[in-house]
């Protein structure tokens, strides 16, 4: 049995990680049995790379979740992309480096930067902490994730310059999705792991941003997420 080692539920959401939600929607997609052991401060200890998610699976521990996925389809076989072409799979990737890579960072600053999102953020991560942790580590967390937003280079644009990044990447979303059911097509793969996990988190918590305001102008992002949400959640 695979464990999937994942930050607790909260904004309403199976993970407020996108991360941590990306890789358990791949595992319910592919239709892979699975359980989530509560996880401790230890286990976030034991991460390989120091952050969730992780997996154990037939005494292999594995971070990062394409490297997981990947070991995944290696192991369990391709039950998602084995009908793509080669410039689909081309596709994907580029569309997942994008949500990955560029909006997260964009999201990240609405929910740990802005004001409102920050009280939002402290509520959902950090209110069940006994004290004094839930008193001590809200401003470690949050300053660490400002090093880490400036580091990666996101975090020395202004606010402004961030939401129009992230506008432009959720526009690109809602164009390439258009009318389709999912992402690539007719039928789901695991670029849609990505595409929920990303887009859920964005317009479902209650973290008021112009960047949720944006996404809510295009109705089929809306509609694919809920899709998602019955057809693998329900």
């Amino acid at each position: 049995m695979i464990k999937l080692y994942q930050y607790q539920p909260a904004f309403g959401l199976p993970n407020a990680s996108p991360f941590c939600m990306k890789l358990e929607t791949y595992l319910r997609m592919a239709g892979l049995p699975f359980e989530a052991p509560p996880v401790s401060l230890r286990e976030l200890g034991r991460a390989p790379k120091g952050k969730m998610p992780y997996i154990e699976d037939k005494g292999c521990t594995l971070a990062d979740t394409t490297f997981i996925i990947g070991y995944l389809q290696a192991g369990y076989g391709d039950r998602l992309d084995s009908w793509l072409s080669a410039e689909q799979k081309a596709v994907a990737c580029a569309f997942q480096r994008l949500m990955e890579e560029n909006l997260y960072w964009a999201v990240v600053y609405t929910r740990w930067v802005e004001a409102q999102g920050w009280e939002e953020t402290r509520a959902a991560f950090f209110a069940a902490l006994p004290a004094p942790l839930r008193w001590v580590l809200p401003p470690l967390a949050r300053r660490g994730m400002l090093r880490q937003m400036r580091g990666h280079g996101m975090g020395r644009h202004t606010g402004e310059e961030i939401v129009a990044i992230g506008k432009r990447d959720i526009t690109a979303l809602a164009d390439f999705l258009g009318v389709k059911p999912y992402l690539m097509g007719e039928e789901p793969c695991s670029l849609d792991a990505t595409g929920y996990a990303f887009l859920a988190n964005l317009l479902w918590p209650p973290v008021e941003s112009a960047l949720k305001q944006h996404a809510q102008t295009y109705p089929q992002l809306q509609a694919y997420c809920e899709r998602m949400r019955v057809r693998y959640y329900a």
